[in-house]
């Protein structure tokens, strides 16, 4: 691995540092009367509760062309390098900035639309998640398919000027709230049946309020609804809202997910200060548990752990610096996330004693129920990116070349 910056690279990060020391406390306490829903933390009270924060946030964020910052610089954003991205996430993470507004508009369907999308697509959309004007959803998963993408058959039917779509998603995250989503759908419905389930899959720009589009919530294991399932009934979509040629919808989706995995490089940072954030929280509701030297065994584990993620990280950003393919690093950090985000969680619990079984809005909760929240609502992290299971698969398959029995 190498751990060198490039000149530029160091004068990327003064320059976000700088940004961010100069510009983040005065919009956090322009927000801090918001609202107790509104508070940033380890465990905070649900994200839902903070979309017009996160609006603000990356309105400022883009103030200063930091909003997507891998962007061309004629799109509003910085052309910014693998490094930097890494660089910026780092510090984003250790800053323990505000979320932003439209994750997915950003990071995924806005660089799709920018390498796919006609003038007319782009000069209607980019501005639009640049800006948080809408927010927008990524439709992918459905219930018959799995972690198996290609095995999706939401139909698009083309009929005239527009498809017209049946069949459901489900699990997309926050397609509620959302003006606008991009959909993966199924326009040649032989495909699987003859065995070539990538082909024939389209991806589609659709307006969330068009007739035919039922949306309903889902209501998850720590009280929120941030995840969705959607039902499609003859609504009809535009062909001039289709993201590349018909059927190109694979190569389309395999852009957006490889981005997807960018901003791991900052999870092991953010991780080590939800680690320091709980150890100090125990010393002052639960200093007896810091005695104990199966927990002190659990924070030394979970430190060196989390050192091992971040170096695992520069391992991949090292195979990418040198054009290869970031394998098996790319799973093996996706595993290593579902493990520690749990990890961590239950150990805070552990840590912090009797009071961290109170929820909010109980007064007696530990900092308003955020750890106890944060328990329940890890579980996630091994089915969301990639499902603990398929990803054991893959590096059993691929990277070990384990027989199959």
């Amino acid at each position: 691995m190498d751990f060198a910056y490039a000149p530029e690279d160091e004068a990327f990060r003064d320059e976000l540092v700088a940004w961010l020391d100069a510009e983040l406390p005065p919009f956090l306490e322009a927000w801090a009367d918001a609202g107790e829903d509104d508070a940033t933390g380890p465990g905070t009270s649900g994200v839902l509760a903070q979309m017009e924060r996160r609006r603000a946030w990356q309105r400022k964020l883009n103030e200063g062309r930091w909003a997507a910052i891998t962007w061309p610089t004629e799109w509003g954003g910085r052309d910014a390098t693998t490094t930097q991205s890494m660089i910026y996430s780092e510090e984003m993470a250790r800053a323990r900035t505000p979320g932003i507004y439209n994750a997915n508009g950003l990071w995924q369907i806005g660089p799709m639309i920018i390498r796919w999308g006609t003038d007319e697509q782009r000069n209607r959309w980019i501005p639009n998640i640049l800006d948080a004007d809408d927010h927008w959803c990524q439709g992918f998963t459905e219930p018959e398919a799995g972690s198996d993408l290609a095995n999706l058959r939401t139909l698009a039917i083309a009929d005239g000027d527009d498809y017209v779509l049946d069949g459901s998603k489900i699990w997309i995250s926050s397609a509620h709230l959302a003006r606008w989503g991009l959909f993966l759908v199924r326009t040649d419905p032989t495909a699987i049946a003859e065995g070539r389930k990538h082909d024939g899959i389209t991806a589609l720009i659709v307006d969330m309020e068009a007739d035919g589009i039922d949306v309903r919530p889902i209501r998850d294991i720590a009280g929120e609804e941030m995840f969705c399932e959607i039902f499609f009934d003859g609504a009809r979509v535009p062909q001039a809202y289709r993201l590349g040629g018909e059927g190109e919808g694979w190569l389309v989706a395999m852009g957006t997910l490889g981005a997807e995995r960018v901003g791991t490089a900052g999870l092991a940072i953010g991780m080590r200060s939800d680690l320091d954030a709980m150890v100090n929280l125990a010393r002052s509701v639960n200093p007896a548990a810091l005695d104990d030297p199966s927990l002190r065994e659990r924070i030394a584990r979970a430190h060196t752990d989390i050192e091992y993620t971040r170096l695992l990280n520069y391992r991949a950003l090292s195979r990418i610096l040198r054009d290869e393919k970031p394998w098996p690093e790319v799973p093996l950090a996706k595993l290593q996330w579902s493990h520690l985000a749990q990890t961590l969680a239950e150990l805070a619990v552990d840590l912090l004693g009797p009071e961290a079984m109170y929820a909010k809005p109980s007064p007696l909760a530990v900092e308003q129920g955020s750890w106890n929240r944060l328990y329940v609502f890890q579980r996630y992290t091994s089915i969301g990116a990639g499902t603990t299971e398929v990803q054991k698969n893959i590096i059993a398959d691929r990277a070990i070349k384990l027989p199959r029995t």
